[in-house]
């Protein structure tokens, strides 16, 4: 049974969710405030997070920061009642996986919780056993979302390894923004072609040998990127 945290602290909305959940069949736990929430994410095991932007003590985008750089891969979907772009791109910059504005419909909840959960376990079933693969100045084990640069781990969220993951698996492919967008993010997802070229600079700072010339993941200019393995 996957196991979902929610981080929010309107009462009727967590009430609301939780017995949603519970009957799709997911296995739930709660946290009303931004410390309780963060000290759960870091001491228990979920397959996913529902994490509010504004909660007492602690934002949303402080927690999101901290458990990615705690090493906390836990797939991430933010509520927020903001719409603003900038708090879209500030909270997929901080980690998260998905970003959903109040008031949201549970229908398109559900449908972007199934979504995230199918890519993530994609990826942790295809080796049996784990594997590490060179990539750049990385060996990257995809399975269990780690990174390591001449023995020690590197850093990376959930998303970054999504990104990552797929031009790994098409290397030497032209791939467009939008084939990321779709693929990596879901078809559903608002975010811009501008995300999209945030992540690579920062996939470029961690694989590359001068970022600022890049060797792996190459521009395609008006179209997209390609992943050149030697």
């Amino acid at each position: 049974m996957k196991k979902i945290l929610i981080v929010e602290d309107e009462l009727n909305m967590v009430n609301g969710l939780k017995d949603n959940l519970e009957f799709e069949g997911y296995e739930v736990d709660t946290a009303m405030e931004g410390n309780s929430g963060l000290q759960k994410i870091l001491q228990s095991r979920y397959d996913l997070i529902l994490l509010d932007i504004m909660l007492p003590e602690v934002s949303g985008f402080d927690i999101c920061k901290a458990a990615r750089r705690e090493g906390v891969n836990t797939p991430i979907i933010l509520l927020t009642a903001k719409g603003e772009e900038i708090d879209k791109v500030l909270g997929l910059e901080f980690g998260a996986d998905d970003y959903i504005t109040k008031p949201f419909s549970l229908r398109e909840l559900l449908a972007r919780i199934k979504a995230i959960l199918r890519r993530a376990s994609t990826v942790k079933d295809e080796n049996a056993e784990p594997e590490f693969v060179r990539v750049g100045n990385l060996k990257v084990n995809f399975r269990n979302y780690m990174a390591l640069e001449a023995g020690k781990e590197i850093k990376m969220s959930h998303k970054e390894f999504g990104i990552l993951h797929y031009l790994y698996m098409n290397a030497g492919k032209i791939i467009q923004r939008d084939d990321l967008m779709s693929d990596v993010w879901g078809i559903e997802y608002d975010i811009s072609t501008r995300t999209v070229d945030n992540f690579i600079l920062k996939l470029r700072q961690k694989i590359e040998v001068d970022p600022n010339n890049p060797k792996i993941i190459i521009t395609v200019h008006g179209i997209g990127y390609k992943m050149i393995l030697s």
